[in-house]
């Protein structure tokens, strides 16, 4: 059977089965099969009596069968895999314990007599947990329990504070550690670490997007965002400033002092001339007069400027942020200082996660234990996708799709620029009614190499992407698309999360409403990505 009538089977086949509610893990192995049946073996289809003389049957395990179990062995057996259920690990403990909602507590000392500051308040909140652990519907969950009933009992507009909550949840998407990248780089062979690094700028104007947005909307419609009534006794102006940077010097002298003490302990171990290769970051002795300096310059602002007692207070007030700021330095600072790769990191982070937990006395067997359970539950699903999507992605690509498709794409008359929107509403389609890892398996394999064959000079309108970095770009592309499919109605996760923990009163219509602004937004940020590639690879070496 030619490979033009097995995709259009194959399309029909997939809109067909989830329609009906088959779970896609499983839809997408039985078109496998069918796949494979149609193009190796089609006599079966029409006369099932000759099963065990053909190509597939008649040697069971070999073949076409081989190659696509190889490629699934090869996949689940991927070192770097086991990253995935250490970060659910560490978001499920984070959701249980207390540290998120001390953090949302410090975050609104400081903005809570800002306009719109609790709106804000939340999509920091998400930022800061989109970098410990990047996972998306456990935030929008904690988000909706800790924020939500706060920003409704203030008066804030619902469509606003629905928008944020989910828009802001999703951001685990884009900034590292990310899922959703460390499987585009397992199923593409992308660093991952060139990914995150790649991922930073572009989750971070996202964000920033959103923050402003909330600012403006704010100021221009003020009845949207109330502000708290206020309290007496409460700093406010010039007061809570000192306290802020208060609590800024005393995080300076303690990370400073960390910086101090590894750099020196590299001096004295005999680690940099032993180093034959580049040199330890921030861990050679030149570093060490900058660390020390850093050190007495927030000793003299927490003592003989500010004074003990303001310092006090500040640290107080903020201290409810430490805790994420140690997660993120133990995750990120593994990577990125060199000292271990992904999958360790994310062991560090979890590790990390339950010793706090046990140091604020909320560590206990119910928690380790609830949190395993939803481990098991999210990992679970996500390897059954990854088994079906990835047996339906390797039996289309051993029948000749990705090339058919390959050819039929760049045969057309598009220009390069057409090309790649034509994708992306391909993406922003499928995102609306497929789950992240089924799309990133089944159409990033059959998508890259397109990409890859396109004019490089050709991509983008402004700047020129470095050929080396053409599947790290289309990476971040790709993972911004997985934002706005985050909201997308009418299956948009971010609803369902929200729904299973917001009031009655609040539809699934009320919040697919609120995301209209946010998906905008999105789209804003999408499309900085199509018309400047190169922001995706100013931090990449």
């Amino acid at each position: 059977m030619d490979i033009g009538t097995i995709s259009m089977v194959l399309m029909l086949g997939l809109v067909l089965l989830l329609a009906i509610g088959m779970p896609l893990g499983f839809a997408s192995a039985i078109l496998a099969v069918l796949v494979l049946v149609m193009k190796f073996e089609p006599t079966l289809l029409m006369n099932p009596l000759t099963f065990g003389d053909g190509i597939l049957t008649g040697r069971p395990g070999s073949g076409p069968l081989n190659i696509l179990a190889q490629k699934i062995y090869g996949l689940l057996t991927d070192y770097v895999l086991i990253s995935i259920p250490l970060f659910i690990f560490m978001a499920a403990l984070l959701e249980r314990s207390g540290i998120a909602k001390d953090m949302y507590s410090s975050l609104n000392i400081w903005l809570n007599r800002t306009r719109g500051g609790i709106a804000i308040v939340t999509s920091i909140m998400a930022v800061i947990m989109a970098a410990m652990s990047g996972i998306i519907g456990g935030e929008v969950v904690l988000l909706g329990l800790i924020a939500l009933p706060q920003m409704l009992r203030l008066g804030y507009n619902q469509n606003l504070a629905i928008g944020t909550i989910c828009a802001s949840g999703s951001l685990g998407t884009m900034i590292p550690p990310s899922i959703v990248l460390i499987i585009y780089g397992l199923i593409t062979e992308t660093s991952i670490k060139a990914l995150f690094t790649a991922s930073f700028l572009p989750g971070f104007m996202l964000a920033s997007f959103i923050i402003i947005y909330i600012i403006i909307r704010t100021q221009m419609r003020p009845e949207d965002a109330p502000l708290p009534d206020p309290v007496e006794g409460e700093p406010v102006g010039i007061e809570k400033l000192k306290l802020f940077l208060a609590f800024l010097s005393v995080l300076v002298a303690g990370f400073s002092t960390v910086l101090f003490l590894r750099a020196l302990f590299f001096e004295l171990a005999g680690q940099n001339a032993r180093n034959t290769g580049a040199d330890i970051a921030y861990g050679t002795a030149d570093y060490l007069p900058w660390f020390g300096g850093a050190v007495i310059v927030a000793f003299i602002m927490m003592f003989a400027v500010l004074g003990r007692k303001t310092t006090a207070t500040g640290w107080n007030m903020g201290k409810g942020l430490v805790p994420p700021i140690v997660v993120i330095g133990v995750v990120m600072g593994s990577i990125y200082g060199g000292i271990t790769g992904i999958t360790e990191a994310a062991g560090m982070g979890a590790l990390a996660v339950l010793v706090i937990a046990i140091l604020r006395g909320e560590g206990s067997f119910d928690l380790v234990w609830d949190s395993l359970m939803r481990t098991l539950k999210s990992t679970g699903t996500i390897i059954w996708v990854t088994i079906g999507a990835a047996a339906l992605a390797g039996a289309y690509t051993i029948a000749g799709g990705p090339v058919y498709v390959a050819d039929f794409i760049v045969g057309s008359d598009l220009p390069t620029m057409g090309i790649i929107l034509a994708m992306m509403v391909i993406l922003l389609f499928m995102g609306a009614f497929m789950d992240w890892v089924g799309i990133v398996l089944l159409i990033i394999p059959v998508f890259l190499p397109i990409v890859q064959r396109l004019p490089i000079e050709e991509i983008g309108v402004f700047g020129e992407l470095n050929p080396r970095h053409v599947a790290i770009w289309f990476g971040v592309v790709f993972c911004m698309n997985m934002q706005v499919s985050f909201l997308s109605p009418p299956f948009g996760p971010a609803a369902f999360y929200l729904k299973s923990v917001a009031p009655p009163h609040i539809s699934l219509t009320d919040i697919f409403k609120g995301f209209l602004p946010f998906i905008g937004i999105q789209l804003c940020a999408l499309s900085v990505l199509l018309i400047w590639p190169p922001i995706v690879t100013l931090l990449l070496p």
